[in-house]
C-alpha cells in the first residue's frame, strides 16, 4: 500500500504542522476568546448582582410600603371604632331623650284624660243623681199621689249614693 509507505516520510512534517495548527487554536482562542468570555461573565455576574442589589432595596420598599399600609390600616379601623361608638352613644343618647319625651307626653296625655275621666264621672254621678231624684219623685207622686219636696229626696239621694 502507497498510502502507509509514505508515512515515515510526512510523518515528521505533519506533527510539525499538527503542533503548529494546535498552538495558534490553543493562542487564539487563549488570547481572543477567553478574555471576551471573562469579560462577558463578569459583565454578567455584575448586572446579576446589581439586579439582586435592586431586588433586595425594592423588597425593602415594598416591606415599608406594606407596614405604612398596615399601619394606616389599623389607624383607620381605630378610628372607625371611635366614630361607630360615638354614633351609638348618640344615638342612645337620642333615643333616650325621645323616650323621656314621649313619657313625659304620656304622662301629660295621662293626667288630662285622669281629668277628663274624673270630669266625666262626676258629671254622669250628677246625671244619675239627677235622674234618680227625678224617678223617686214620680215613683212617689204615683204610688202616693203625694206631692213630695225634691230638696228632701236629693239629700236621700245623695246619702244612699254615698254609702254605696
Amino acid at each position: 500500500m502507497p498510502q502507509l509507505s509514505q508515512i515515515g516520510e510526512i510523518y515528521a512534517s505533519q506533527l510539525f504542522w499538527l503542533a503548529i495548527v494546535f498552538a495558534l487554536i490553543y493562542f487564539g482562542i487563549g488570547k481572543a476568546m477567553v478574555p471576551k468570555i471573562e469579560r462577558t461573565i463578569d459583565d454578567r455576574n455584575g448586572k446579576i448582582s446589581g439586579d439582586l442589589a435592586a431586588a433586595e432595596a425594592a423588597q425593602a420598599g415594598a416591606q415599608r410600603s406594606e407596614a405604612e399600609y398596615q399601619a394606616g390600616l389599623e389607624s383607620a379601623r381605630s378610628q372607625a371604632l371611635r366614630e361607630v361608638g360615638d354614633a351609638k352613644a348618640q344615638a342612645a343618647a337620642s333615643a333616650e331623650a325621645k323616650i323621656k319625651a314621649g313619657d313625659a307626653a304620656m304622662a301629660d296625655q295621662l293626667a288630662e284624660a285622669a281629668t277628663r275621666i274624673a270630669a266625666s264621672k262626676q258629671q254622669a254621678l250628677l246625671e244619675i243623681e239627677t235622674a234618680t231624684v227625678d224617678a223617686v219623685q214620680d215613683i212617689v207622686a204615683k204610688l202616693s199621689g203625694v206631692a213630695v219636696d225634691r230638696a228632701g229626696i236629693a239629700e236621700q239621694v245623695k246619702a244612699e249614693l254615698a254609702h254605696g
